[in-house]
């Protein structure tokens, strides 16, 4: 299915985009902070999706995202693929390309960073992108179709059917629409490949979130109450725990409190591995152990670029006979957040879910 590149088929009422022949081709052209422009009377679940696109004045950032969403509810619900342009399109680097789904109205970028990847996006000429979406999976391609730059084993987004629609400073051209081609792609979810390790914290109860003041941290004084009331939050694949998903985005300080019971066999410290996004603030037996922080694009941005990942930190936590507390305070300043623990021992150490 062809999707004609003109105005009456698209839906551009929340950006500024141009239709234009282009090189030949009848093509978008969407302007600088122009927003979405979406299809219209299309639903799509399953597929192939295939486009051209062309960066518009690439060589003058580098950072200018062009994105494709797919099975998009609404500003809250949709799956996303983005390609991250550069001056130098001769360089490749492993964030050419990103899947991030948007989630409880959070983009996922900085707690999807396995699922970015280099791709061959060429600055001054048109790039041909298909993406092949099959239930639980996708393969997206760019200007290779034999070769895929990702390979998604399980998309994130709560939404399974919807509208596709394009954004960033950028022409888009030969737009085409195969609903149910899906070539070999299984539509069933992917391996997680920590599903069987054992060592990884995924039962927590969690607390209703806050808000606090700029600038603030989390203190002894901020420690939950006997009034707190708790539910529980189960990891999600690579061992996160996604409080995007639960809570959304506030972005002026929004904290929560993770709790689990950890009990050992003697007196030890217990090295525990830590991912997280933005802050956290921990906490054994009420004694704050540690603090730090995990913020994109700033000096205090923990590998890999500030985004939640299993190895941003390694925190030892001193363990007494019998049952600990261990709390952690988790702050959001930045999209997405959540964390990820995973103990690097089990001798004598039992958690308690």
């Amino acid at each position: 299915m062809i999707i004609p590149i003109e105005s009456s088929r698209w839906d551009t009422t929340a950006s500024k985009a141009e239709f234009v022949t282009y090189k030949g081709v009848k093509a978008v052209r969407m302007n600088r902070n122009g927003g979405q422009i979406n299809i219209k009377g299309i639903v799509f679940t399953n597929g192939t999706i295939e486009f051209d696109t062309q960066p518009i004045e690439a060589e003058k950032s580098n950072f200018n995202p062009i994105g494709v969403y797919f099975r998009q509810q609404n500003s809250k619900e949709s799956e996303y693929v983005y390609l991250r342009t550069k001056r130098d399109d001769s360089k490749r680097t492993n964030d050419d390309i990103q899947y991030a789904p948007v989630v409880n109205g959070v983009l996922l970028f900085n707690m999807m960073s396995p699922y970015d990847g280099p791709a061959p996006v060429h600055n001054n000429e048109w790039n041909h992108i298909k993406l092949v979406v099959s239930g639980m999976q996708m393969r997206v391609y760019v200007n290779d179709m034999d070769e895929p730059v990702l390979e998604i084993p399980r998309l994130e987004s709560n939404s399974k059917s919807g509208t596709i629609g394009f954004d960033g400073l950028a022409y888009f051209a030969n737009l085409t629409i195969k609903p149910n081609d899906v070539g070999n792609l299984s539509p069933l979810e992917g391996i997680d490949p920590t599903k069987y390790d054992i060592n990884y914290i995924r039962e927590w109860e969690v607390s209703t979130s806050k808000v606090m003041s700029r600038g603030k941290e989390l203190t002894i004084g901020d420690l939950p109450k006997d009034s707190t009331q708790w539910s529980k939050i189960t990891a999600e694949r690579r061992g996160v725990i996604n409080l995007s998903r639960k809570f959304g985005v506030n972005d002026t300080g929004r904290y929560v409190w993770l709790k689990t019971t950890i009990n050992s066999t003697k007196d030890q410290v217990m090295q525990m591995q830590l991912g997280f996004c933005d802050e956290v603030y921990v906490f054994a037996n009420n004694i704050l152990i540690d603090a730090d922080k995990n913020q994109f694009g700033l000096p205090l941005a923990k590998f890999p670029n500030g985004c939640l990942n299993i190895d941003n930190s390694m925190v030892n936590i001193p363990l007494k006979t019998g049952k600990n507390t261990l709390l952690i305070g988790v702050v959001n300043n930045f999209y997405s957040w959540g964390i990820i623990a995973r103990l690097r021992n089990l001798s004598g150490i039992t958690v308690q879910n």
